[in-house]
């Protein structure tokens, strides 16, 4: 009999899937506990289009996750903070600041917890971060600290 899975099944499939079963199991295991339903043609035509509606939806999501780490790959940062004479700062630049600073720039929100720095900027300079804009799409963007005057 084939049933289609409300939720992950171990040995026979993921949530979703269209599968077959032995009579016996779907009556006495899957049906009672809700972990499956009777598979008609025109449930089978309407999950196969949702997960044909998934796929696109995920499609556009990792090409807008391109185009905006392609942005931010184009992007130089220039933070201005207090330093001494010296270029070491009074405070530190951390990834929320680099955060602020992309959203001024570039209107683009980003978690500073997505934001990788080893340690926070504590001296003016030149530095690389990188930022995870969705996962396994990463960006390298410029950061400029300067001295405030």
């Amino acid at each position: 009999m084939e049933v289609i899975l409300l939720q992950d099944v171990d040995k026979l499939g993921e949530k979703g899937q269209v599968v077959s079963a032995s009579d016996g199991y779907v009556r006495n295991f899957l049906l009672p506990r809700k972990l499956a339903e009777v598979a008609s043609p025109g449930r089978i035509a309407e999950v196969r289009q949702r997960q044909e509606a998934e796929e696109t939806r995920k499609l556009k999501m990792i090409e807008r996750a391109g185009e905006t780490a392609g942005l931010l790959s184009r992007t130089v940062l220039t933070i201005e903070a207090q330093a001494g004479e010296d270029g070491r700062l009074f405070g530190s630049v951390t990834a929320a600041d680099i955060s602020k600073e992309i959203y001024r720039a570039r209107n683009i929100k980003i978690d500073k917890k997505k934001i990788t720095l080893a340690d926070p900027i504590k001296e003016t300079g030149d530095y690389m971060v990188e930022i995870e804009v969705s996962p396994g799409v990463n960006a390298n963007t410029k950061v400029i600290v300067t001295s405030a005057k």
